[in-house]
């Protein structure tokens, strides 16, 4: 295979609403570069996409898939990502490490959620966007409705390319508005009757050029003198100038196929190869450090890993983006992250289960390999005198969490190999060994999200897992002063145990006063400080803890081991046995014996004196609540916001952004446990959300009487 060079290179990513046809429209791109000879059929499972088993199993993309086809000589590297929401780490992964996106939809569905997301996404990315509608076969397409629609949501950057003569059935033909053109098919697609524009289409015809005349020449001032004084521009200035338009982002441009029927797919690949942005005209990438990478061939050898797949038979396949200098078979590179050096025995470009070997690849440029010893996805793996490192790519908060364990315990710890190997393959998936909770926690990004992980588990791992409600890590804390002492005392021959302690418990809030006097029961407690320790809790909060002793009562070398009475208590509060925080602590009495007195016996006391204290503080107890942002169309915002009231949220706010409604609320974490799902029912799959922690708030007074008594319960159960 030829080697490519950078200013020959362009990277795609082919994203679109689930179902919107991506999978179907890579078969149709890869025939007709010559990659494939027949093009397979999701309902056959033999397309180059979703060759996965558990993609197979449900019939829907669960990974992206890596694949190039060449034109007029140039490689077009394409992502095909998935459609759903659930799956978005891929489309992220995708976006980052390619140029240009073409976003697909339904012709007889229009913009969904998938569209609106992944338009999101390339906008916070600053990537190009190419719509191209599909399906134009579907009956209840109608182009000129849908295409009014991408400009209400997207403005008039929004500029048609092509239009259909007819939608529906009926659909066999288009107009190509910048060749000026008729492209007919017969029943099986494939190579165009090209003709020029018949006579009842001319007018319309004539009106999209123009547009699109005037769309290219904005984005360069020479086309812009030319279009005032002539009104026109040559083939060739309006290619340069939609070119200059998509890579600023000044103009979406509309293109047309049907995919099933390989109509209109020969046409945008010579789009794609002929006007897309090359790679080395986007946008720099930076390293860790802030440096611009320029994809210099000539510069040093920097890879950078995004994907691992791991498939039967093979093991780990490692894809990796060219980011500077020229990779060859055989060349031994360092990895940045790990430490360990890697040979590049062998390197391959993809498309899809299939590979073709190369011996080398250029700056810019996509390709895999195998059998590398210690490469994770995100390492960046170097030639001599090159140290990058790079960390672009930001994941989505997840959405979803499960407590999971291996119906066999004595599985666990395979599970968690297999989880950690899942994780690699997809970064949105997030591990955790709860020591609070006491719980295995898997977070995600939705409820199919997790379906497939148990699919995959069960099926591949071959372990039976099952998914629990995950506990909530409340907090407790306290609302006013208290005041307690306890008396350790222990004789069983010989040295006993002896350790009394005084303290006073109080709320901590940033900045507070030096305490100085104190009453309790008509008693007047005056504090001289002594010392101050401040911690900062790994879960959150403070723990401040004075040292106040006067006259010798209890030896200062005993203080330690109080502190670490209060601390184990703090760590199973005494009120449910969740974590405490935000509590002022002060020593300011005890007792000790000469003898008896040791480091456990004041350990034992501080404790039992804290909790005894915190019980009289007006404890309360304290839940996470979360920023939500819930993207809806109009017609089910009423439902959403009577679900997400009966969830205690409270509505901090509504706009509307690009044709949909966004309700912004905070809601208690536990009552969002399930919302993907809920969601997903309350509008048809039409919604989506994000979600992050904002910050621990008290819970009503019902909720902490519940949680009491239930923790009381599994107290009692215990004993």
């Amino acid at each position: 295979m030829k080697v490519y060079k950078t200013n020959e290179i362009k990277n795609i990513a082919l994203m679109g609403n689930d179902g919107a046809g991506k999978t179907t429209l890579t078969e149709a791109l890869l025939y007709e570069a010559g990659i494939i000879k027949r093009r397979g059929r999701i309902t056959q499972k033999n397309t180059v996409s979703d060759y996965f088993p558990v993609e197979q199993e449900y019939g829907y993309s669960v990974f992206s898939t890596v694949f190039h086809t060449e034109w007029n000589g140039k490689k077009l590297n394409i992502i095909d990502c998935p459609g759903s929401d659930d799956f978005v780490g891929s489309a992220i992964t995708a976006l980052n490490v390619t140029d240009t996106t073409v976003i697909l939809i339904k012709g007889g569905a229009g913009v969904e959620v998938g569209t609106q997301n992944h338009f999101r996404y390339t906008e916070k990315l600053g990537k190009p966007v190419i719509f191209l509608v599909n399906q134009l076969d579907d009956e209840n397409c109608d182009y000129d409705t849908l295409l009014e629609q991408l400009k209400s949501i997207y403005g008039p950057k929004v500029v048609p390319v092509q239009y259909p003569i007819a939608t529906g059935p009926n659909f066999n033909a288009l107009i190509d508005v910048l060749l000026m053109k008729k492209y007919s098919w017969g029943p099986e697609g494939g190579a165009p009757t090209i003709e020029d524009v018949p006579a009842d289409q001319m007018d319309k015809a004539m009106e999209m050029h123009k547009a699109l005349v005037e769309a290219a020449a904005e984005h360069d001032e020479s086309l812009m003198e030319k279009f005032f004084e002539s009104e026109e521009l040559t083939e060739d200035e309006m290619r340069e100038g939609i070119r200059k338009g998509l890579a600023s982002r000044g103009m979406f441009p509309v293109f047309c196929v049907d995919a099933v029927k390989d109509m209109g797919v020969r046409r945008l690949m010579e789009f794609l190869g002929n006007v897309v942005p090359f790679v080395d005209e986007m946008p720099k990438v930076f390293n860790t450090r802030g440096e611009e990478i320029t994809p210099d061939p000539a510069g040093p050898t920097s890879l950078f890993f995004f994907k691992t797949a791991v498939e039967p038979h093979i093991g780990e396949v490692q894809y990796f983006k060219v980011m500077s200098g020229t990779v060859k078979e055989g060349d031994d590179l360092t990895n940045a992250d790990r430490g360990s050096k890697e040979r590049m025995a062998q390197l391959f470009v993809c498309a899809g289960a299939n590979r073709i070997k190369v011996e080398e690849l250029v700056a810019g440029d996509i390709g895999c390999t195998v059998k590398l010893k210690d490469v994770k996805t995100g390492n960046t793996l170097n030639g001599k005198d090159c140290d990058n490192r790079f960390n672009f790519i930001k994941y989505p908060n997840s959405k979803y969490s499960r407590a999971i364990r291996a119906v066999n315990e004595s599985e666990t710890e395979k599970m968690m190999n297999a989880l950690q190997k899942m994780r690699e393959e997809d970064p949105t998936w997030v591990i955790e060994q709860s020591k609070e909770l006491r719980q295995i926690l898997v977070h995600g990004q939705g409820e199919f999200h997790l379906r497939t992980l148990k699919w995959r588990m069960e099926n591949n791992e071959k372990i039976q897992i099952v998914f629990d409600e995950p506990k909530i890590p409340y907090r407790e804390t306290i609302t006013k002063a208290a005041r307690a002492d306890y008396r350790h005392k222990k004789q069983s021959g010989g040295a006993g145990q002896f350790g009394e302690v005084h303290l006073i418990v109080e709320p901590y809030y940033e900045g507070m006063p030096a305490p100085e006097v104190y009453t309790f029961g008509g008693q007047e407690y005056r504090i001289n400080v002594k010392s101050t320790e401040t911690i900062d809790l790994e879960w959150g909060g403070k723990l401040v803890f004075i040292n106040s002793i006067v006259g010798g009562s209890i030896d200062a070398r005993f203080m330690p081991a109080i502190l670490k009475g209060v601390m184990q208590r703090m760590e199973q509060g005494p009120l449910t046995g969740c974590y405490a925080r935000d509590v002022r602590v002060i020593v300011y009495d005890g007792k000790m014996h000469p003898v008896d007195s040791n480091e456990l016996s004041f350990m034992l006391a501080g404790r039992q004196a804290f909790a005894l204290a915190f019980k009289e503080a007006g404890p309360k107890i304290l839940e996470p609540i979360n920023d939500v942002e819930v993207f809806v169309p109009s017609d089910k915002m009423g439902d959403v916001m009577s679900d997400l009231q009966g969830r205690r949220a409270m509505i901090t706010g509504m706009t509307s952004e690009n044709g949909y409604e966004k309700l912004t609320a905070k809601a208690p974490q536990k009552e969002m446990s399930n919302y993907s799902t809920a969601l997903s029912s309350l509008t048809g799959g039409r919604a989506s959300f994000i979600t992050k922690f904002a910050s621990y708030e008290l819970v009503p007074g019902d909720v902490q009487t519940k949680l009491i008594a239930a923790y009381q319960a599994t107290q009692a159960e215990d004993k």
